[in-house]
């Protein structure tokens, strides 16, 4: 209940341009092949909480910026990101997103990715629809980051259990979506550039906070809430904060030993692994590593004025640390 009071609080001040950026995200598989219409369809109405979308319309109506621009600015960061899922999934292999079938669990490989290609194509078009050179050029670069993160993982031999690593592969796959949506809304509102740069930090802090969190559920949530198998990032031999924090505290456990050497473990070995961590005290040390940088970002959006969209980006913040049921 808590979570579902906080959601609604938070979404309160852009209610009414939220069914307007589902509409301009619809609107893009018009005049094309009817199967890319329908796989559009099929990825939108899948679920999910909007937060991206939510957070450039918060940013920017706080700031003044005017309503159609962000609205097509929101409908494109959305699409973005719909867009990086089809080829995560493709590349993960994984047949479920929110326990509804990923499109290449329907399709070949080729039109998987080339379903994925379409709506990078459509969310990039979208960015260019807000007549703005520079808020283009940032989603350009956000779009390199995302891939250049993907790619490197992927060929990559192994995950390192090192701290820089793990933050530059989550700022990469989603923080610096956020940054985008704060960012380019700030744009947006023709703010100083001392602004910019603050929600510029907000974004970032936020979005390392959110995937922290989703690294953590990894390990305690529920397979029908995380929407994955629980422990699935050990299966798969990623290393995110809970395993580096257990791995400061217990170096020496032979369980790492696959893990640090880039090889998989066995269903035994993932299972005790992953119960030593929850138990050793690592979890509660990412948290709390997680409250760190929804405090920095809270303190990079406390120069602006209150205001009701400033309170919302406030509880969205709390919102993203307390997602553990």
């Amino acid at each position: 209940m808590r979570n579902e009071l906080a959601t609604t609080t938070f979404l309160t001040p852009v209610q009414d341009y939220l069914p307007l950026v589902e509409k301009r995200m619809r609107a893009e598989a018009s005049g094309n092949h009817p199967d890319l219409s329908a796989a559009l369809e099929h990825l939108l109405s899948s679920g999910g909480k909007r937060i991206r979308p939510t957070i450039a319309l918060l940013t920017g109506e706080m700031l003044g910026a005017e309503p159609e621009r962000l609205v097509t600015l929101a409908a494109s960061i959305e699409l973005l990101h719909t867009a990086t899922l089809v080829h995560d999934d493709l590349i993960d292999g994984a047949l479920l997103r929110r326990g509804i079938p990923t499109l290449n669990a329907r399709w070949s490989p080729a039109a998987t990715i080339l379903t994925g290609d379409f709506i990078f194509a459509r969310a990039a078009k979208l960015a260019a629809e807000t007549n703005s050179v520079e808020v283009m050029h940032l989603f350009a670069e956000t779009l390199s980051i995302i891939v250049n993160g993907e790619v490197t993982q992927l060929l990559a031999n192994h995950t390192p259990v090192a701290r820089k690593n793990y933050f530059q592969r989550i700022h990469a796959k989603t923080a610096s979506m956020f940054e985008l949506a704060t960012t380019a809304a700030a744009i947006l509102s023709e703010v100083e550039e001392k602004t910019i740069k603050n929600l510029s930090t907000f974004g970032y802090e936020i979005g390392m906070a959110f995937q922290i969190v989703d690294d953590v559920l990894d390990f305690t949530g529920e397979q029908a809430m995380v929407g994955k198998p629980v422990a699935s990032d050990l299966l798969h031999g990623i290393v995110t904060l809970p395993t580096i924090k257990y791995y400061e505290l217990q170096p020496d456990d032979p369980d790492l030993l696959p893990i640090i050497n880039g090889k998989y473990l066995d269903e035994a070995g993932l299972t005790r692994l992953a119960e030593s961590i929850r138990v050793s005290g690592a979890v509660e040390d990412a948290m709390d590593e997680a409250h760190q940088f929804v405090a920095r970002g809270l303190d990079a959006l406390s120069f602006l004025p209150h205001s009701q969209e400033k309170q919302a980006l406030e509880d969205l913040a709390g919102y993203i640390v307390n997602r553990i049921m």
